[in-house]
């Protein structure tokens, strides 16, 4: 790749967090994010401080890029169950086929190895919650907790895929929730 002068933290950051994504977190080197971004691993040095630095910034910027994507789709679903199912499905289609998905949970290793990275999940955590409490919730009453239980729910959906990911994750997701909400959802007179 040729060398830039000049590359905003934005961006080398993404293609540190390719790095990590594709190669694991050993893969995320000075040398090689040099090499995949076109930049002076000198200069990459300066920005970063240390290989440590360089890894907490990028799942960091990983984290922004979760709430801003959490938040866009959480302004575009309905206020009811079902669209508490297609927020966690929307965001269960990141993971991809199994591969990708195991190699994942080496980088969220890192998140809990990482005391700032844990806290900043933990925050995720809430919005998520709130807005599947939302979701959840009777008309003009509360249910809270429920939003908690859901997404506990959707994190066990997806590990237990993982042992047989014989179909697309967001289809196993979709299905796991909607057994999920049918099972907590009080049945209404007339349905």
């Amino acid at each position: 790749m040729p060398r830039h002068k000049t590359l905003p933290d934005e961006t080398v950051l993404g293609v540190a967090l390719q790095l990590l994504h594709t190669g694991g977190p050993e893969a995320l080197t000075f040398a090689g994010l040099a090499r995949a971004s076109g930049l002076a691993a000198a200069t990459l040095v300066q920005r970063f401080g240390s290989k440590a630095q360089l890894k907490q910034a990028a799942l960091l910027h990983a984290w922004d890029r979760l709430d801003e994507k959490t938040s866009q789709l959480a302004a575009d679903i309905a206020r009811t169950p079902e669209g508490a199912v297609d927020l966690l499905v929307a965001l269960s289609g990141d993971y991809g086929a199994i591969e990708s998905y195991a190699e994942g949970l080496l980088i969220l290793r890192e998140d809990l190895r990482d005391p700032l990275l844990r806290a900043r999940g933990a925050r995720w955590r809430d919005a998520l919650v709130d807005v599947l409490d939302t979701c959840l919730a009777e008309q003009g009453g509360q249910r809270q907790g429920l939003g908690q239980l859901m997404a506990s729910q959707w994190q066990g959906s997806l590990v237990w895929w993982g042992f047989e990911p014989n179909c697309p994750v967001a289809d196993h997701v979709g299905r796991e929730l909607r057994q999920f909400v049918a099972a907590i959802m009080p049945k209404r007179a007339g349905t």
